[in-house]
This record gives C-alpha cells, sequence and structure tokens, in this order.
C-alpha cells in the first residue's frame, strides 16, 4: 500500500470517536508506516484529530521500539530536532507524543526523558548544563501536558531526574493552561513545597480543556489546583 493511501486512511481513522477501537485499528499498520502518517497529524489545527493523533503516535512509537529500538530512537530524535530552533520548524505535537510514546515503553522513557525535562530549564553557564527553556507559550502548553502525563506513569523517573524543581515557575504563567498543566503536575508528584501556590490557586476560574485517555474534559486552573491539593494529602 502506498504511503498516500496509508495517510488518507489513518486521517479518515481518527476521526472516530472511541480512542481504543481507534488504536486497535491502527495497529493493523506495522509501526513504521504509522508512524510516518501520524507525523503530519499531531501538528493539526482540529483538537480531535491532534490528539488522537499524539495518542496513536506514542502508541505507534512504543511498538516500533519493541521491534528495533534504533529505528524507534531516530523518531525520538526527530521529535526533537523539531523543537531546535535550527530546524526551521515550530515541532507541534513533539513534546506530547515524546510524553506518549515514554510512558508507553520504559526504554524509550529512560533515555529521552532528560531532554523533555531540559526544554523547562534556562541554559547554564557551564558548558554541561544543557537547558533548552522553549519560551512559546503554545509549545509549552505541550511541554506541560508531556510532564503531567509522565508525572502520571513515570513518576519515581521524573523526580529522579528532577522535573519537580523546574514546575514551580509554570504555576505562575500568564497562559490558563499551562497553569493548570503545572498544577496538575505539582499534584501528581506531590510536590508539597507548591502547596501555598496552588492554595492560592484554588479560585483561579480561568478555563482549560484537558485531554486524557480520549476524553477532552472541561475544567478551571481552580479545580486542577484543589485537586492537586488533594492529591497531596491522600
Amino acid at each position: 500500500m502506498s504511503s498516500r493511501k496509508i495517510k488518507h486512511e489513518v486521517a479518515a481513522l481518527l476521526q472516530g470517536r472511541d480512542l481504543a477501537a481507534v488504536m486497535e485499528a491502527m495497529r493493523r499498520y506495522p509501526a513504521k508506516d504509522a508512524v510516518n502518517a501520524l507525523f503530519a497529524l499531531i501538528c493539526r489545527d482540529e483538537q480531535h484529530l491532534r490528539w488522537y493523533a499524539v495518542s496513536c503516535m506514542g502508541e505507534a512509537v512504543a511498538r516500533l521500539a519493541e521491534a528495533d529500538m534504533e529505528a524507534a530512537r531516530i523518531v525520538m530524535r526527530r521529535f526533537l530536532w523539531s523543537l531546535n530552533d535550527e530546524s526551521g520548524g515550530i515541532g507541534w505535537g513533539a513534546p506530547e507524543s515524546m510524553a506518549e510514546a515514554m510512558c508507553r515503553h520504559a526504554g524509550l522513557a529512560g533515555e529521552y526523558v532528560h531532554m523533555l525535562i531540559s526544554y523547562m530549564r534556562e541554559d547554564g553557564s557551564e558548558i554541561c548544563q544543557d537547558g533548552n527553556y522553549i519560551e512559546h507559550p503554545l509549545l509549552q502548553r505541550g511541554l506541560l501536558w508531556g510532564v503531567a502525563r509522565l508525572s502520571g506513569c513515570r513518576t519515581r523517573l521524573l523526580l529522579d531526574k528532577g522535573a519537580g524543581d523546574h514546575i514551580s515557575p509554570y504555576l505562575g504563567a500568564e497562559d490558563a493552561t499551562v497553569r493548570g498543566l503545572a498544577a496538575l503536575a505539582a499534584g501528581l508528584l506531590r510536590l508539597t513545597a507548591t502547596g501555598p501556590i496552588l492554595q492560592a490557586m484554588a479560585h483561579d476560574p480561568a478555563p482549560l480543556t484537558l485531554y486524557r485517555d480520549g476524553r477532552f474534559d472541561a475544567t478551571t486552573v481552580g479545580g486542577l489546583a484543589r485537586s492537586a491539593l488533594e492529591s497531596m494529602h491522600r
């Protein structure tokens, strides 16, 4: 089957409303073909199409890693390159897709989680300090979604790599989605030091839509802050 035909079929599949059924249908394509078809879809404007593409991309990359780890590394490096200023691109969907793949494959998480964290960190004065801070607010949304996603599935790894040290500044971000996702991550990682900030955020009425497990949940920054506080006290 031609790559063009696969891309058309995949785009049609992602219009489905049952993520589990969509992912099951995606598994009939070889992992490499699925990945290639999904690259053009993780950066689309349509919310449903883009997020389902992210979920399917993560599953496809993890599937690829099981068969050919080096091929999966090439895909992960392609995500990283798209976030590099020198790439000439923007990197839409890259942090989210990386995180989804790392949630689904421990080997990829062990190799690449430090790179995702580096996008929250300013570059230091020493040559070995590898900060790659992302300034664009919309890309920050993708980054913080990825950190929150990993906070729920690779909690210990994120804490061991120091991710918790870089979340607090995002709790004061101008962008409501960034603030809310930072609150979600703080709760999942049980960053008790952020408690006073989360208390102050508890009545923040700014709305946002949270994507997780194939659902789009309408919530508020305050709601996520309150949930984070509850998580810390369980």
